[in-house]
C-alpha cells in the first residue's frame, strides 16, 4: 500500500517567516504555515522570494524546491524548518530574510518514504544516509520512525565543515555516524565507506535503506544496496519550475522505459525503478 500522501492547498500562499539563523555552515529557515497539512516525510515545498539579494540584478525567477527538515504544531499553526544552502540567488535571497518577513510558499508535493516493511516484509530495521543538504529529510524521516518503534542507524556524509550543519539541532543527542571527505570529523572519507561496512558486517536480511544527499552519492548507495539486496529509497534532487508535473523539467527516465516527473512521481522513488542516480545531472 503507498505511503499516504498530505495534498498541497491549490494555491501558493504568503508564510511568516519566525526565525532564520546559522548552523554550522547551512542555515534553519522556519515559516509558520496557517493553511496546509503536516507533510510527511520526504515531500517538500516551493519557496519564493519578492526581494532580492545584494549583489544580485534581479529577482529569483522560479522557485527553490526544497525539503522540509523538522515541523512542530499541528495544522493551522505549522512550523517548518527548511535547511538552506545559500549557494545562488534564490537561497541567498532567502537567508537575508528575517523574523517577520514573508515568505511564497506552495506545498506539501511529492511522495512520501514508505515503512519498512511496505519495502521488505522482512524488516526490522532502517538505515538513512544522507548527505550534504540532504540530511534534511533524513532528520525529519528518522524521527518518524522512532516515534513508531522502528531502530535505526543514520550516517551522514559533508564534504568540509563548511558545507555542513545543522547535525545538533536536526538529529540532536540521537546517535549518528559522520563521514568528511577532509577529515576533519569522523570518517575521513565518503559516507557510503560508512554503508558499505554495515551491509558487509551485518545480516542485511531484515534492513532497508533510505537516501538523500547529491547525486553522485545517491548513485553510490542505489548500486550497494542492489549488490546486497537491500531494498533501497531515495529522494531525488532536480531542479524544478512548478512542483505539480505541469513543466517536465523534472522528469528522469526509469527503469523499462519512459520518464518519471520527480515532483509528483518523486521526489521519492525505489532504487530499482531509475536506472541512474545520476539523470539530474545529465547536460
Amino acid at each position: 500500500m503507498p505511503a499516504e500522501r498530505p495534498q498541497a492547498p491549490f494555491n501558493r500562499r504568503d508564510c511568516r517567516v519566525a526565525e532564520s539563523h546559522t548552523a554550522g555552515g547551512y542555515r534553519i529557515f522556519t515559516l509558520i504555515d496557517e493553511e496546509g497539512p503536516e507533510p510527511a516525510p520526504g515531500q517538500f515545498y516551493m519557496l519564493t522570494t519578492a526581494g532580492t539579494a545584494p549583489g544580485f540584478s534581479g529577482r529569483p525567477f522560479l522557485p527553490r524546491a526544497i525539503s522540509v527538515a523538522r515541523t512542530l504544531g499541528t495544522r493551522g499553526s505549522l512550523r517548518l524548518e527548511f535547511l538552506i544552502d545559500e549557494v545562488g540567488p534564490g537561497t541567498i535571497t532567502m537567508a537575508a530574510l528575517g523574523g517577520g518577513d514573508s515568505c511564497g510558499l506552495a506545498g506539501p508535493f511529492g511522495s512520501p518514504f514508505s515503512m519498512p516493511k511496505e519495502l521488505n516484509p522482512d524488516a526490522v530495521g532502517a538505515v538513512l544516509v544522507g548527505g550534504g543538504i540532504g540530511i534534511a529529510p533524513m532528520a525529519v524521516l528518522r524521527r518518524h520512525l522512532v516515534s513508531r518503534g522502528v531502530p535505526t542507524r543514520t550516517l551522514l556524509g559533508f564534504r568540509d565543515q563548511a558545507h555542513s550543519g545543522g547535525v545538533d539541532e536536526l538529529f540532536g543527542c540521537e546517535e549518528t555516524r559522520l563521514a568528511y571527505e577532509d577529515g576533519s570529523s569522523g570518517h575521513r572519507g565518503y559516507v557510503t565507506d560508512l554503508l558499505l561496512q554495515i551491509l558487509t558486517g551485518d545480516d542485511t536480511g531484515g534492513a532497508v535503506i533510505y537516501s538523500c544527499g547529491p547525486p553522485a552519492m545517491l548513485e553510490a548507495v542505489r548500486v550497494l544496496a542492489a549488490e546486497h539486496g537491500v531494498p533501497v529509497e531515495l529522494a531525488l534532487e532536480s531542479p524544478m519550475a512548478c512542483g505539480f508535473g505541469a513543466c517536465f523539467g523534472c522528469a528522469v527516465p526509469k527503469t523499462g522505459g519512459g520518464y518519471l516527473r520527480l515532483c509528483i512521481d518523486g521526489p521519492v522513488v525505489r532504487g530499482d525503478e531509475i536506472t541512474t542516480a545520476m539523470a539530474g545531472e545529465v547536460g
